[in-house]
């Protein structure tokens, strides 16, 4: 939830490795116990608190701080997290082994069900307690997303953009709608400015807007929690 544990790394609880705010580490693990071990509360917890929800940018004096949860950090969501918002923007639905279709893939408990874009985004194998997922960025992973099956497929499949287009919406509204699937806010007066020139003709539609829905899901912004 917040980038790094409070112990770092989590599986390193040597003496000389001491938590970054003992009392923190204390008084969470006495909610915890006081829940009797109930998850989602738990979670609750931490997600309705003030650290959580700071924000990313700092200031003069926790620019630096990468240790004491003064500010959020930007991060790539985790594997199974970024499919299944990839399958939810592009309205598709994925296949796991063991479970029905349209399943989830954070619902897929078997270290050993994967596919390809979760092993390339660093899904945790979970061959034993100690697994961890690869959260750091790799070529595969860029070029995964440039020519990849996966968003390609999606975005052809789900159909949004001919669903748009035979709506008969304007060129603005299908930005707007293709924005608000991908960052959840509405296109800057700067960004449609930089897109306006692309929407001359009408036979050209389909491949522009499927060239931003592309442009969208390749973004920093579409893949980092931010």
């Amino acid at each position: 939830y917040m980038g790094r544990g409070i112990i770092e790394p989590v599986d390193d609880a040597r003496i000389s490795n001491p938590a970054a705010n003992p009392e923190l580490l204390t008084a969470l693990a006495g909610k915890l116990v006081e829940s009797n071990y109930d998850m989602r509360k738990f979670v609750r917890e931490i997600c309705t608190s003030r650290t959580y929800q700071t924000s990313t940018r700092g200031n003069e004096t926790n620019g630096t701080d990468e240790r004491n949860f003064a500010r959020a950090t930007i991060r790539r969501m985790r594997a199974e997290v970024l499919l299944d918002c990839i399958s939810q923007v592009t309205d598709t639905k994925d296949k796991h082994r063991g479970l029905p279709a349209g399943a989830h893939a954070v619902e897929i408990a078997d270290g050993r069900t994967t596919n390809y874009f979760l092993t390339t985004f660093g899904r945790a194998t979970r061959e034993n307690i100690c697994s961890r997922e690869e959260v750091g960025p790799t070529l595969s992973q860029a070029l995964h997303f440039l020519n990849g099956e996966t968003i390609e497929t999606k975005i052809a499949g789900g159909g949004v953009v001919k669903r748009l287009l035979g709506e008969k919406k304007m060129p603005r509204e299908i930005t707007h709608e293709l924005y608000l699937r991908c960052f959840g806010r509405p296109p800057t007066s700067e960004e449609i400015a930089r897109l306006e020139p692309h929407w001359a003709t009408a036979d050209q539609q389909p491949a522009v807007f499927t060239d931003l829905f592309w442009a969208l899901l390749n973004a920093k912004e579409f893949m980092f929690n931010h």
